[in-house]
């Protein structure tokens, strides 16, 4: 279990990110089609998981638009836009805001959220993921995590975006 706080009160998660130079658990998420997408389907790419609670929060919805933005100029990368939110939703959110370069999947009827650790257990929220990212590289291996430690605060994209300069 990790702590993290939100808006200064104390929540938790129900476990930890997967480690550092761990392959990244398999996992099935629900795309804008309502199919069962997983790890599997973006072989030979790195993938960028920007993991949020919801995309109707202002946080989210600016850490979707930065991803977006900077995942343009990254070769043999894809950006997996993870939330709770329905893939409707999600469709009509990336659609309006002209969001062409993140893919967004939904934890709808699925484990993710147990699994890569970032369920909240407590709180308004409990229930919903914590913000978090993780970088997997193309043979699947962890190479960054970060679980943002105040929810209402966006991910450190710099430190993301050098991981992936180094891998190419």
């Amino acid at each position: 279990m990790a702590t993290l706080s939100f808006q200064g009160n104390s929540v938790h998660t129900n476990g930890e990110l997967p480690a550092v130079g761990s392959i990244a658990p398999a996992f099935k998420l629900v795309n804008s089609k309502l199919e069962d997408v997983g790890l599997a389907a973006y072989v030979g790419k790195n993938k960028v998981l920007n993991i949020v609670p919801s995309l109707d929060t202002p946080t989210c919805a600016a850490s979707a638009r930065m991803f977006n933005q900077k995942a343009a100029a990254i070769a043999n990368t894809v950006v997996l836009l993870v939330s709770a939110d329905l893939p409707f939703a999600q469709c009509r959110f990336c659609t309006s805001e002209g969001l062409d370069n993140v893919i967004p999947l939904s934890t709808f009827r699925s484990g993710f959220a147990d699994d890569y650790g970032v369920r909240l257990t407590d709180s308004l929220l409990a229930g919903l993921t914590a913000r978090a990212v993780v970088v997997v590289d193309a043979d699947d291996r962890v190479l960054y995590t970060e679980l943002v430690a105040e929810l209402a605060n966006e991910p450190d994209y710099d430190s993301v975006l050098k991981v992936l300069a180094a891998v190419g």
